[in-house]
């Protein structure tokens, strides 16, 4: 299949109109004129997850997170990104990243996030604009009122997420829910003023915690857990389209936890 066949079914789903005006969602490296037979699908684009492309014979890899973000000024080895994109140019691989504009649409991460997690009745945290079907975050409840301690037991059972961190809630249980796979501390006032009795997120600061505290409880988890059931969305839209299909084994959290046991 034509790699702008592949890309227009990615996008029919997460159209690159819907993205961030700071972001990079699109082809990152490759012709989209080529033929694709094998994709390897990721969060991330790593030296270790081409390396993993390349023994399983992929033409094309698509990743959640944009191969080419922040600057890049040399391609030298110097650094995991530099690395990255010289071992794809040199093997032959195409590299597509579908990044805010998955997070920005029904059925994108937020949506499945707040399936996974039981949230219903699902609006926008953020809209694009007024009116809009598009943005970031979502605002939903669960079913039934929950003691916050269940809740936490619940993220962790359900997303297997490394560490939790958190501020006290304002109330024994909680319903109203608020959350927003990757960085969205940014949104704490939009959840507070929402009625949100919890906000999940990743990457919060202590400050931001300082802010939510006593206006709602936040709940902060690793960023690439939060975000990593993308590959699950890539593969439901391309299975379907006869190529064969896997989910990077090489792809990880960066951050490790240490806890000390006596």
């Amino acid at each position: 299949m034509l790699l702008r066949a592949i890309i227009d079914s990615i996008e029919s789903v997460a159209p690159r109109s819907a993205q961030e005006e700071w972001d990079n969602s699109g082809m990152q490296i490759g012709d989209t004129g080529r033929d694709i037979e094998s994709v390897l699908l990721t969060t991330d684009v790593t030296p270790e997850v081409v390396n993993e492309a390349v023994m399983l014979g992929c033409q094309l890899i698509v990743s959640h997170h944009p191969l080419l973000f922040h600057g890049l000024k040399q391609i030298c080895g110097q650094s995991a990104q530099a690395c990255a994109v010289e071992q794809a140019v040199r093997h032959g691989i195409a590299v597509y990243s579908a990044h805010t504009s998955l997070d920005c649409v029904p059925g994108g991460i937020n949506t499945r996030l707040a399936d996974m997690l039981g949230i219903r009745d699902c609006c926008i945290l953020v809209p694009s604009a007024p009116d809009s079907t598009t943005g970031l975050g979502v605002i939903g409840s669960l079913p039934q009122p929950m003691p916050f301690e269940t809740f936490l037991q619940h993220v962790r059972d359900t997303l297997h997420t490394t560490y939790i961190r958190y501020t006290a809630p304002c109330r024994e249980t909680v319903q109203r829910i608020a959350l927003c796979g990757g960085s969205g501390a940014e949104f704490i006032g939009d959840a507070v003023a929402q009625g949100a009795d919890v906000f999940l997120t990743a990457d919060c600061k202590y400050h931001e915690f300082q802010d939510a505290e006593g206006r709602m409880a936040l709940v902060d988890i690793d960023h690439w857990i939060s975000e990593r059931h993308a590959r699950d969305i890539f593969a439901g839209i391309l299975r379907p389209l006869g190529l064969t299909v896997h989910i990077s084994k090489a792809d990880r959290t960066p951050v490790q936890v240490y806890n000390e046991t006596t």
